[in-house]
């Protein structure tokens, strides 16, 4: 493979891996978050304001993978082929007339940003020098412009509930949101799928995310069965707590479970390593581990008064996804299991945490939920308030619930982008996730 090399930033690429390239270190250190975002010309055009706040997982734009190297979004961007993509919508934006300009200017390139995404990792586009199935290109671009909406300094003032509505339109559009209608007619099955954006970024910004990865692969893919046609549209949750509070899961399969036009529901996250975990019970508590932004508080999950709630609130809710038929597949690489333990506060010992008890013989009555089958963590939060909405829509009937993938191993060379055994791993687990949906859908017909 090629070592890295001071050439202006560029990758250096290889039959077995790609090789972050440095920059000097005097070049390192005038790096700026506006030259992260958008490119040395555009920071010089004035548009962007770095007195404006960005957030802490927009920050990490500027982050290496190594001392002295060039920032790890520019990497990817680069390796995928989306820097014009991402540059270019900053030197649109510096030339926006007014915030309703902006506006659709926004919503135009997220829709592109998720299109163009899916096209590449299905095939459809070739671009970039890194395998189809990174999903990092897209979750760099998507940050890049969200740091750029929210440091958009233009000549006209723009208000805050202005800024806050482009980023937040532009957030929905770019993660596939508006972008999940159904065929219509009779004959298909209906999936609706999330995966999410890459996490735990902090210490390791090369994180890709195979969840995230298959949902890309995935959607509006139609496979055609000897019982019917199975489609799946697919969106991309975002790795925050803020997220979820401001309703994402609920207005991403909502819309779909009132109209009543889906027949199955399914999240989907990274998990432990070398196992596929259907879980079988989502737990009514988040644990607060830090999210991209760094931000968590242990607490009941919120309710959303937009969308009708179960009354009481469920403690925990179980899947109703076809679990042995998954299992029955015989996908692979990884063992497929139905994952049943929960941990719960006895009733009445509420909230000691010393009264904690974990097991797989299913929920206490008058017990509280400590974690369902897969934590207490974004995950089985997915899993939760997407199918306590199926519930509070009447919907008891209809399959829902979470699978947990095999995690990822990165190359051990913290200046390696990407290698045969990560691209191979990577395909592997994406792939029997595909036959994982795949298989759901025939089961349901």
């Amino acid at each position: 493979m090629f070592r890295s090399r001071r050439s202006s930033g560029l990758l250096a690429a290889a039959a077995g891996g790609i090789i972050l390239s440095t920059l000097t270190a005097p070049a390192a250190a005038q790096a700026t978050t506006g030259q992260a975002i958008t490119g040395q010309a555009i920071t010089q055009a004035g548009c962007l304001s770095d007195a404006l706040p960005i957030t802490v997982e927009e920050s990490r734009l500027t982050t290496p993978t190594v001392p002295g190297a060039e920032s790890a979004s520019r990497q990817f961007l680069e390796a995928g082929g989306f820097t014009g993509l991402a540059d270019g919508f900053v030197r649109r934006l510096c030339q926006a007339p007014s915030v309703r300009a902006a506006h659709r200017l926004a919503v135009t390139h997220a829709e592109n940003l998720w299109r163009t995404a899916v096209d590449r990792a299905q095939g459809r586009r070739q671009m970039g020098t890194i395998d189809r199935y990174d999903d990092r290109p897209r979750y760099w671009a998507h940050l890049s412009a969200t740091a750029a909406l929210r440091r958009w300094k233009p000549s006209f003032p723009v208000g805050d509930a202005d800024r806050a509505r482009l980023v937040r339109d532009f957030d929905r559009h770019s993660r596939g949101l508006e972008d999940t209608a159904f065929s219509r007619g009779r004959g298909v099955t209906r999936l609706l799928v999330s995966g999410f954006d890459p996490y735990q970024l902090r210490n390791e910004p090369r994180r890709s995310n195979p969840s995230g990865a298959a949902a890309l692969q995935l959607d509006g893919r139609r496979f055609s069965t000897d019982k019917g046609l199975v489609e799946v549209q697919t969106v991309m949750l975002p790795v925050t707590w803020s997220g979820f509070d401001a309703g994402i899961v609920e207005d991403a399969f909502g819309p779909h479970l009132r109209k009543g036009d889906v027949d199955l529901i399914m999240t989907v996250s990274q998990g432990g390593r070398a196992t596929m975990n259907i879980e079988q019970w989502a737990g009514r508590w988040r644990g607060g581990a830090a999210d991209n932004n760094e931000e968590g508080t242990p607490e009941v999950v919120p309710g959303n008064d937009a969308w009708p709630m179960p009354d009481p609130p469920r403690e925990f809710i179980e899947t109703t996804l076809p679990h042995q038929a998954m299992v029955d597949a015989g996908t692979g690489p990884w063992p497929v299991r139905l994952n049943p333990r929960i941990c719960e506060w006895p009733p009445g010992t509420f909230p000691d945490p010393a009264a904690v008890v974990c097991h797989e013989n299913g929920p206490t009555p008058g017990g509280r939920a400590r974690s369902g089958g897969g934590g207490d963590y974004l995950s089985n939060e997915s899993m939760y308030r997407s199918n306590r909405l199926r519930l509070g829509l009447g919907l008891t009937d209809l399959p829902g619930g979470h699978l947990h993938i095999s995690a990822l191993v990165y190359p051990s060379d913290p200046a390696v982008l990407i290698d045969d055994a990560f691209r191979s791993d990577r395909r592997a687990t994406v792939d029997q996730t595909v036959a994982l949906v795949r298989a759901t859908g025939l089961a349901v017909r």
